[in-house]
Order: structure tokens, then sequence, then C-alpha cells
């Protein structure tokens, strides 16, 4: 398997708990992967993806927004022969609705290139769309010299991205090449930074550790059992906070535990002191501990 479906498939299972994170997913997807017909009863709109993670994700994401679809098949007319999915929306009131909530048509029909800004107005909604741009169109190469890239269809819509990712603090970056635009990252941390905000924490971790042990190979030639101990401890620990945080609402907490959450989504395998220096102002250790367990506990008991 290859890293981006192990990307797509973690990205697959998280599940949006809000109506606002799912309208935020179908936007992206369809902004990144939709493909639209004329017929004989206007336009029509298909999502076209590579994989049969994320065709069954966006079937089941229209069905709980009330939309109906259905999944087809067919191979790709190029020397690889590659099995595509496609998935078409009943073209029926009720999915033409859907789509202009979510920012992928305007009230006239017209599709549009980047959804209203309100898609993307909480910070919840800001990591739904940027999972759904990366199920329908992202891919990842990795761990060694990673290089993460989302291709989109016009420089508006990279630019749309850039923005919202950097309210979040996550450094994208947008190119043109042979006349596509895309988006992209490259090195550890911020391709890290970029699916801990999606909801790939696993995937974050594994770039994450992946940095770590070579910076220390460079230094010495194995690793101590106390230093993989370690390693392994601030993983787990990292992990189970990422998770809690993937389950919040960070607008609605206060400054100082919103700022941990924001801290921690960044730096997936950073020490409990890391995250106190890079506080603003810096805190001590033990305040950034009682924060990070704030989170866990608001996670758990909500």
């Amino acid at each position: 398997m290859s890293a981006s479906e192990r990307m797509r498939e973690e990205l697959a299972r998280v599940e949006p708990r809000r109506r606002c994170c799912r309208l935020a997913e179908i936007s992206a997807l369809f902004h990144a992967a939709g493909a639209w017909h004329l017929s004989g009863e206007g336009i029509s709109v298909d999502l076209d993806v590579a994989d049969g993670v994320v065709a069954r994700r966006a079937f089941a994401l229209l069905r709980a927004l009330g939309a109906r679809s259905e999944i087809r098949t067919y191979r790709r007319p190029a020397f690889d022969r590659a099995t595509r999915y496609q998935l078409r929306l009943a073209a029926d009131g009720a999915a033409r609705a859907l789509l202009r909530e979510a920012g992928v048509l305007a009230p006239s029909g017209a599709p549009l290139a980047v959804p209203p800004k309100r898609i993307v107005g909480r910070s919840c909604c800001r990591a739904a769309y940027l999972r759904g741009a990366l199920l329908g169109a992202g891919s990842i190469s990795g761990p060694r010299s990673p290089h993460l890239e989302l291709r989109l269809r016009s420089p508006e819509a990279t630019l749309f991205v850039v923005d919202f990712a950097r309210q979040e603090d996550v450094e994208l970056r947008s190119a043109e090449r042979r006349g596509e635009t895309f988006v992209y990252a490259k090195g550890h941390d911020a391709i890290a930074g970029a699916l801990a905000l999606a909801g790939a924490s696993d995937a974050a971790l594994v770039l994450e550790e992946h940095a770590v042990l070579a910076a220390t190979r460079a230094e010495v030639n194995r690793l101590s059992n106390a230093d993989a101990a370690n390693l392994g401890r601030t993983a787990r620990a990292a992990h189970r906070q990422l998770e809690a945080i993937r389950g919040l609402d960070l607008d609605l907490l206060a400054d100082p535990l919103a700022e941990m959450a924001r801290l921690r989504r960044r730096n997936p395998t950073a020490s409990i002191r890391e995250l106190a220096a890079k506080a603003d102002p810096p805190v001590t250790k033990a305040a950034a501990q009682r924060r990070l367990e704030a989170l866990v506990r608001l996670a758990e008991s909500g």
C-alpha cells in the first residue's frame, strides 16, 4: 500500500461530528474531484476519485446530508488502465440544494471556483475542508524525502486553501506546473502539521518519528534503550492528545487551552517541555501538562 493510500484510509476513518464539518468536507471533495457535465436537465456533477475508500466515504457523507448517489467504476484510458471510481449524484432538488449549501454551486446553479468563506468559518470546518481536499486530490510520498501535494483546479482554489490553512498555523505553498495549479508542503514538520490538522495523526507521527530517527542516526550509531523508550512514550502520549483535540471545537475553548491544542497539533511529537517553550508567553512544563490533560478530559467527557 502506498503512502497516499494509507493517508486516505486514515482520513476516511475520521468521523465529522457536526453538520458544518460534513458540509465542509463534501465541499472540498467536489471542488477537488468534481466533474461537471451538461445534460438535458442542466448542469450535473459527479465525483471522480482514485480510491474506493474515498468513494464510499463520499457516499456516506452525502447520504447523511440527505442526498442520493450511486458509485460506478471504470478503467482510465491510459497506459496503466487504473480503476477509477465515479460517484454520481441524483439529479433532484435535494442534491442541488445540498451542493448550494456546501458552496459547490451558486444559487443560479453555476459551479463555484471556491466556496463562500462561511464554509471554513470555524476551526473544525477548516480541518474538515483540508481533509476532503486531501481525500479527493491529495498525494504524499515518504517518509524519506516527504512531499505532500494537492492538485486543484484554479489559482483561486489554491490561494483559498493556503489562506485558511495559515489561520491554523499550517504553512502550505501554492505553485503552477505545466498549466496545473497545486498546493504543496515539503519537509517533515510542514507535512506533519498539515496531516495532523486534517486528522491523519498516525501518518503525521510516522513522519515525525522518521525525522527524529534520521537526525539521531546522523549523530550516533544507535539509540540507547532509554532514548527509544522515551520516544515511544512521547509518541503514545502525543497520539492520545491529538485524538482528543480532533473531537474538540477549538473556537469554543479558553485561549490557553486553544493555544496548547494548536501547538500540539502543529508539533505532533514534541515533548511537553518543548510545547511549553513554544507558548506565547512561554509557560512551565507543569502548566503545559495541565492544559493537555484538561483537553483530554474535555474530549472524554463530551
